[in-house]
Parts: C-alpha cells; structure tokens; sequence
C-alpha cells in the first residue's frame, strides 16, 4: 500500500486529492514544517535525497516529484486510474499532455520566482526595503510577471469552451496544474473574477468535486 508523506502546506496536496479521487486504499503521515524556518523536518527531509514534498513510499519504492508520483499512481492503478490519463489517440489527450507538465514545467517555476522576489524585500534591513523592493519588482514586470500572464490567457481562452483543461472531463491534467492556479488567487497575484473570468468560474468548478473536498479536509489536519 502506498504511504504518502504529507508536509503541511505543500504541493503534496495533489497527491492526496488524486488517491481521494481514485478511492483506492493508502496511508497518509503528515508532517508539520519547523515553526522558524517553515521549511520540512529533519526526518521529511531523510525520507529522499530530493527532501522535498511530495514523496511516496510503496514496499522499496521510494519516490519524489509530482508528476513522477501522479505517473507511478496512474500505472499501479491503471484501470480505477485510466478516465484521468486520456489514452493515446483520444482526442484530448495532447491538451492532457500540455497541462499536465505546464504546471509543474513552466507555472510553478515563474511562481517561485516571484515568491523569491518578495522574500527577498521582506528579509531586507527596513531602511533598504524601498531600493530592494524597486529591483525586485522591476525584474518581476521583464521575467516572470510577462510568462505567467500569457500561460493563464492561453488557459483561459481554453476553458472557453472546455469545462476542465482537457476536454469537460477531470484529469490528472487538472489534478497538478490547478494547485498552482489556488496558489496565484490565495496570494493575491491576479483577480481572477476581473482578469481570467473562466479560469475562475473553472477552480468553482474544481472546489465543488467531492474528491477535492474531502483531499482539503484531509490536508487540514
């Protein structure tokens, strides 16, 4: 049975939600982050060479990275698993393929340079603040800002006439990537409502299925 190795307030999320939507048996350990630094515990971190969340343990399987972990679920459990996976052929399945990896590949990383940026205002002396929050800010408006942007109009022309990223069925697609779209709207970085309007009808969507739900109570804990 598959042990998820849950560190609060991380990406880990996903994977609970996705063995929530599967209904297959498992293990959840939650572990909570040193209460100064907010990053994982000594013993999260022994788990993997990677120490970062998530991370699974299956028998000797012991495995990082979000769309390694969604994969390795989707292939032990491939027949409850194969409505979120489009097969090849299926006409959805290149959006699939897109989302699937955009998340992880192109949004996440333009997100965590943003966090990076307000980290670093926020750690600056109070009277270098102002001159350090000009260079940050600048630098975000010429890299990051720009690429996200354009990711998220892309998207929500897409759910223009789809009701999930690929196709008007759920998928592991919308399982990964929309972590990252909860993550934009929690900080505040677009309104949704005024600038994406299906992105944000779409997460409504996605905060109504029952599977997420009980993934959210569970990640609460």
């Amino acid at each position: 049975m598959i042990t998820l190795h849950h560190l609060e307030n991380s990406q880990s999320f996903r994977i609970i939600w996705l063995l929530e939507e599967l209904n297959v048996p498992y293990e959840l350990k939650v572990y909570a982050r040193d209460k100064k630094t907010m990053l994982a515990p000594e013993e999260y971190k022994a788990l993997h060479p990677a120490g970062t969340a998530p991370i699974i343990t299956d028998g000797d399987v012991v495995l990082a990275e979000t769309n390694a972990i969604v994969d390795y679920i989707l292939d032990k459990y491939s027949e409850e698993g194969q409505r979120l996976r489009p097969a090849q052929g299926d006409k959805n399945r290149v959006p699939y393929l897109y989302w699937f990896h955009a998340g992880q590949g192109s949004l996440m990383p333009m997100l965590l340079m943003v966090f990076i940026f307000n980290s670093m205002t926020e750690k600056t002396p109070f009277l270098m603040r102002p001159l350090i929050r000009r260079v940050t800010q600048t630098a975000a408006t010429f890299f990051p800002m720009p690429r996200i942007k354009k990711l998220l109009g892309y998207m929500n022309d897409q759910l223009e006439e789809n009701q999930f990223l690929a196709g008007n069925e759920l998928t592991a697609a919308d399982i990964v990537t929309s972590f990252d779209l909860m993550t934009i709207g929690r900080i505040k970085l677009f309104n949704f409502q005024r600038d994406y309007p299906n992105i944000a009808t779409y997460l409504e969507r996605v905060e109504a299925i029952e599977s997420y739900k009980k993934a959210l109570a569970k990640s609460e804990k």
